[in-house]
């Protein structure tokens, strides 16, 4: 048994303790959570700032992790992903090398579970021999009714590579998929497969949803895609889309940059569980916003953490994703953003029973943040692995 304290732990069920102790054993599962007084001090090794659990990046690519630093910024979304089907390739060489990196640091920065998004089975080696949880979504994509059912044998011959336990096959966006996609999909996947779907990241997909106008036009042409049968809808495309999802699925919205509060409310009419997750470095990478996270805090919804992919950000780091939220909404509590980075991410990804808060029973990891002392997170806090 080892014995951890610092100036505050933070166990994310029940309120933070300062001079807390935290009990492990060897295996790194959580023994105890203790009040200052309740362990002999000698047993104990203390440090200054505060304790955690492990983190959880509940949306990444680690595909893309030879790309860091090869995209412009501020391009808008459509432009980027350009930029991304004509890049990826060009430095695949250092691709399995550039994964098993982004992984080590992921670790290194305290994450323990991750929700990573795939177009191939590329990465499974380097997840099978990490010490990370990994929950793989499979993307499909399809505009063209004839394409469906080749796109979506193809996601299940992917997944096949991954751990079925922690896999599941998901649409990619709104502007990837076709009204008979989402249809497909709903007789193709189980109850149990998690739902992960990027939305709203641009402005531009509201405009196509709504009016059938904007960039995404031209990138559906530099694509060769035949978009001639899509209808505008009047409205934005999460309210386009949402009827489509089977509502027993668990579904994770990703971005949310330009969701506004009629969709929120479109979202809570339908009477369904939504995690929302936020990626707020890549949201600035690309669009140059972030979303307006108070909307989604006046309703209660479920909010999530993520760092999208090295295409779209410098680091895989969840507490630089904290600090950027934190800077732009400086009344936020941290002990309500950290249950965003730990507990909600693990539900997200049905990890809740063994990750996400320091609880007897659990191997969530142990993480500090140095210089972290009160209740405050400031931009000098860094993140250190214990456990």
């Amino acid at each position: 048994m080892k014995y951890y304290a610092a100036d505050v732990v933070f166990p994310i069920v029940g309120p933070a303790i300062k001079k807390g102790v935290v009990a492990m054993d060897d295996q790194g599962v959580v023994q105890g959570v203790y009040n200052p007084g309740e362990i002999d001090d000698q047993l104990i090794e203390t440090f200054k700032g505060a304790l955690i659990p492990g983190f959880v990046n509940t949306h990444c690519h680690i595909e893309l992790s030879h790309m860091v630093g090869q995209l412009p910024q501020h391009t808008g979304l459509p432009a980027f992903l350009s930029a991304v089907i004509n890049e990826r390739g060009k430095h695949e060489a250092s691709l399995e090398k550039a994964m098993e990196e982004a992984d080590k640091t992921m670790y290194k920065n305290g994450i323990q579970a991750v929700g990573d998004h795939v177009n191939s089975a590329v990465s499974a080696k380097v997840k099978e021999n990490s010490p990370i949880t990994y929950h793989t979504f499979v993307e499909v994509m399809a505009v063209n009714k004839d394409d469906v059912a080749t796109r979506v044998d193809n996601a299940k011959e992917i997944e096949f590579h991954f751990d079925y336990k922690h896999s599941s096959i998901t649409p990619h966006a709104p502007y990837s998929c076709s009204k008979y996609l989402f249809k497909t999909l709903k007789k193709a996947v189980s109850e149990d497969n998690i739902i992960s779907i990027h939305n709203q990241e641009s402005d531009e997909e509201n405009k196509l949803f709504r009016y059938k106008k904007g960039e995404f036009l031209d990138f559906f042409k530099k694509m060769n895609m035949n978009v001639e049968d899509f209808r505008a809808q009047a409205r934005n495309s999460l309210q386009s889309f949402l009827p489509y999802i089977p509502t027993k699925n668990k579904l994770i919205l990703v971005h949310n940059t330009y969701t506004s509060i009629k969709d929120l409310d479109f979202v809570d009419r339908m009477g369904r569980k939504v995690y929302f997750c936020f990626c707020p470095k890549a949201n600035l990478y690309i669009e140059n916003r972030v979303p307006k996270i108070d909307n989604f805090m006046l309703g209660g919804h479920e909010i999530v953490i993520g760092t999208d992919s090295l295409a779209s950000n410098d680091t895989l780091d969840i507490l630089e994703e904290l600090k950027v939220i934190h800077q732009e909404f400086p009344e936020l509590d941290f002990n309500e953003t950290i249950k965003w980075a730990t507990l909600n991410g693990a539900k997200a990804l049905n990890l809740e029973h063994e990750l996400g808060s320091l609880e007897v029973g659990k191997k969530p990891g142990l993480v500090l943040l140095e210089g972290m002392d009160t209740f405050k997170l400031t931009p000098n806090v860094k993140v250190r692995r214990i456990r």
